[in-house]
């Protein structure tokens, strides 16, 4: 009788450290969906668009490219850097934040408009890791390990932070990579440029991450699309549960006015300067 309640103790401990070591399998290889889904979320974050073409605070210089910072979450991230360090620099101390409260850097995509920033920022702080997609070519990494940082190369969805996350390299051609920040309301999507196709990456959030979208900002790289392009596109979000929209830097006017139109109080006007928090998404 002995032996046979030892043999149930041993399989028990066995299976719990079974068990203990897939959650451990899992927090390494993948987002942490189940934890988070019972722990708080990132609902103290707030998004500061410090580079953009589109404007919105007086006193602040607009050009092509794009870079915002988001707060409030267990680390700062600078996530793209503009084309134009000086003035990525400049809008930043305008609006009171130092480059040394950055602790990550994430870049979308390879393209200068994103990446041009990146060089004058590190000359500031080159204490902060940078998160790149794997395909950057082996030339940039160099550059920016020589200039102290750490590189953490992306190629599949990966944990920033806690309740932060990049989906992975997206797309073929261009690839991309898009921050994921998880909050009570749902999912907040920044995307860069958009290259793999806006729907197509929010519809890959909302699957892999398994929970709603619920705002979506940044480029949607739609200057070229037509009226019939963009009414499905806008559809697409209706259907997919987008609750909220701030399109900019490439997304155009055309399609700017649409959300505006289509989403009306919902429509968040994205400019450099513009501050979103969570009590503007309610």
């Amino acid at each position: 009788m002995r032996k046979g309640r030892l043999i149930s103790a041993c399989l028990l401990g066995v299976i719990i450290m079974c068990i203990s070591g897939l959650d451990v399998l899992f927090a390494e290889n993948g987002p942490k969906v189940v934890e988070d889904r019972l722990s708080s979320r990132a609902d103290d974050m707030r998004i500061v668009v410090v580079y953009d073409n589109n404007p919105y605070k007086a006193g602040l210089e607009t050009a092509w490219g794009f870079s915002c910072l988001v707060m409030g979450t267990e680390k700062t991230i600078l996530f793209d850097t503009g084309g134009d360090g000086r003035l990525l620099l400049d809008n930043m101390k305008r609006l009171g934040v130092a480059p040394e409260q950055v602790d990550v850097v994430v870049l979308s995509h390879i393209h200068g408009d994103h990446t041009g920033g990146l060089h004058d920022f590190l000359e500031k702080n080159h204490d902060v890791s940078v998160y790149l997609p794997k395909s950057f070519p082996e030339r940039f990494k160099k550059d920016v390990k020589a200039q102290g940082a750490k590189v953490v190369e992306v190629e599949q969805p990966l944990e920033i932070c806690k309740h932060v996350y990049s989906t992975g390299e997206l797309g073929t051609w261009i690839k991309e990579q898009s921050l994921v920040v998880r909050t009570d309301m749902g999912l907040i999507v920044i995307t860069g440029c958009a290259h793999p196709g806006i729907v197509e990456i929010v519809n890959y959030a909302k699957g892999r991450f398994e929970d709603d979208v619920y705002f979506v900002m940044g480029g949607f790289h739609l200057g070229g699309a037509g009226r019939s392009e963009l009414e499905k596109i806008v559809l697409s979000f209706k259907k997919l549960g987008v609750q909220y929209v701030g399109p900019c830097h490439c997304s155009g006017d055309p399609a700017r006015k649409l959300f505006r139109v289509k989403y009306r109080k919902n429509f968040v006007d994205v400019g450099v300067g513009r501050t979103v928090t969570m009590q503007d998404l309610k």
